[in-house]
């Protein structure tokens, strides 16, 4: 039997941060990932790293993160990429919205400017030409998420912490049981995404498949990130499918054009008609992506909470165990910042952010 200050089941980039964060804080940490480490949704995610501002405590976990993910902007695994994040208004009514957006995002810490028609075609001139306003985060970046998950448990386990290529069979007292029959003893954190009602099933989360088109090479035909400014009605609604406008430069010269979320639905293949209508919608607000020739099509899963917000924290009734999931499509832009405040918690530190908002307990009678 092994015996560790936390075992961090699960190695995509939330559990990966987690690792490494501890790892850092001179803890003896055990990861475990029977599959690719960073190969879930982390792999299949977009990689944006943006602050989202219609919720207060998710603004706060992203600020917090976006200032954690500055050490990585020269890492060459990060493929970081400060593009910019571009929200444009589809109508009057979202453009009038944008001044208080702009104000919430830089009382927060962060930068953003408000553009009008003219300046919203000179800096993303392969826009829609009847859009009439948007806001630009000009610092805000991408990074390549699984390289960036691969990174952070090579760093983990340079500082000592110990991989361990089997699945968690069940969670025990004081410990998980591997699938090979053999007992890591410690404080166990789970962190496995979609996965998470097998072992904390009383944690209430749902599968959310998305779709990602990538085109070939075109190197200077998209500027920024560029997402619609309805983007959050999308993402955090609660309908059985939805689509928004969201597109990104790779630094590869390669668009990455996105996002689909579907509840209800376990088929991992990509849907034509639902690929059909996502394109459909990144035609609306960029027209020039009719030209661009697509190379590849795939799906993955976001794992979403009722409330949108991720359960970070102590599982109650239960000594020693803790949770870091249900992040949807904001667990890389927040995985950082979700590993501070967990090591907070656990190590009994004064936590950075209010941890209130993430507390598991708010979905438990």
């Amino acid at each position: 039997m092994n015996g560790y200050d936390l075992i961090v089941v699960g190695a995509g980039i939330v559990g990966a941060c987690c690792a490494d964060e501890a790892a850092a804080a001179g803890l003896r940490v055990a990861i475990v990932e029977p599959a690719t480490v960073g190969g879930g949704a982390t792999a299949c995610a977009m990689g944006h790293l943006v602050a989202m501002d219609d919720d207060p405590a998710e603004l706060a976990l992203a600020r917090l993160s976006l200032q954690a993910w500055e050490a990585f902007s020269e890492l060459p695994e990060a493929e970081f990429s400060r593009c910019g994040t571009l929200w444009v208004a589809a109508s009057a009514d979202e453009a009038a919205g944008i001044a208080a957006r702009v104000a919430r995002i830089n009382a927060s810490g962060g930068e953003a400017h408000a553009l009008d028609a003219q300046q919203l075609r000179e800096v993303e001139p392969a826009l829609a030409p009847d859009l009439c306003a948007g806001m630009l985060a000009p610092r805000e970046a991408v990074v390549y998420p699984p390289r960036m998950a691969q990174h952070l448990v090579r760093r983990a386990c340079a500082r000592g912490a110990a991989l361990h290529r089997r699945a968690v069979q069940r969670l025990g007292r004081g410990g998980a049981v591997l699938d090979d029959g053999s007992v890591l003893r410690g404080p166990v954190l789970v962190a496995t995404g979609c996965a998470l009602p097998r072992l904390l099933p009383q944690l209430p989360l749902r599968p959310r498949k998305g779709h990602l088109v990538i085109t070939d090479r075109y190197p200077g035909q998209l500027r920024h990130q560029v997402l619609e400014l309805g983007y959050a009605d999308s993402a955090h609604g609660s309908d059985g499918s939805s689509v928004a406008f969201n597109v990104q430069p790779r630094p590869t010269g390669q668009v990455l054009v996105g996002s689909s979320r579907e509840f209800d639905v376990d088929d991992a293949a990509v849907s034509p008609p639902m690929l059909a209508r996502m394109l459909q919608r990144a035609f609306r607000f960029m027209p020039a992506l009719r030209e661009l020739q697509a190379i590849r099509a795939w799906t993955g899963f976001r794992p979403a909470t009722p409330d949108g917000r991720p359960y970070l924290g102590a599982v109650p009734g239960h000594a020693d165990l803790w949770v870091a999931a249900g992040h949807e499509g904001l667990g890389v832009t927040t995985a950082p910042g979700s590993a501070r405040l967990l090591l907070d918690l656990i190590l009994g530190r004064t936590p950075a952010i209010d941890p209130a908002p993430y507390a598991p307990s708010r979905v438990l009678p």
